[in-house]
Parts: structure tokens; sequence; C-alpha cells
């Protein structure tokens, strides 16, 4: 089952696009989802996508089998406390404020 699928089928119904995906590049490299855990029941999800909780080796689990990235958006991207949804938020160039895409599922 895909990422997006299996976020859906467990009550997902917003996520987030970031990475070189919501870029100008001609060919990205990837793409990072931050998905909203409040409605979520984690529990189904780590059923059907246990990958999707495993972040070491920089998600190198994740990126093979999704081709990109997936990020609870409660959860601290850099600590003391900026969350994932605030992190995609970020040029991570210049530290300004940056727009990302929003979806429905």
């Amino acid at each position: 089952m895909d990422g997006l699928g299996a976020l859906k089928q467990a009550g997902c119904k917003l996520i987030y696009i970031d990475g070189s995906f919501c870029t100008a590049k001609e060919v990205p490299g990837d793409f990072d989802v931050c998905w909203d855990d409040t409605p979520v029941d984690l529990e189904k999800l780590h059923s059907l996508a246990p990958l999707l909780f495993e972040f070491e080796q920089g998600r190198a689990a994740q990126k093979a089998r999704y081709l990109g990235e997936f990020f609870p958006c409660s959860f601290v991207a850099a600590p003391p406390a900026t969350l994932y949804l605030d992190f995609f938020q970020l040029d991570k160039n210049t530290g300004g404020a940056k727009g990302i895409i929003g979806l429905q599922l």
C-alpha cells in the first residue's frame, strides 16, 4: 500500500507537500509529506504502513519504499520546539517564510 492510501485509511484528512517536488527543478529528487496526525488512528496506520514511523538512518526505509519522506505535523523537527508543519514553511537557504502545498485526502 502506498503512504497516502495508508494515511487516508487511518483517518488523515490533510497533508502538506514540500521538498524538491515543490521547486522549479526539472527533475525533482524527492518529496516530503507532512501529515495532519490529529484525526489519525495511529495504531491502524502503524499496521498499514509501519515504515511511516521509521526515522532511522535519515529515513532510508521510507525513501526506499515510497521515494519520499513522511512526517507527522505535530512532531518536533528542530529542537526545542519547531514542529514539522512550521519547519516545512521555512526556506532552508534563507530562513525566511515560504509556501507549501496542502492537499485534502
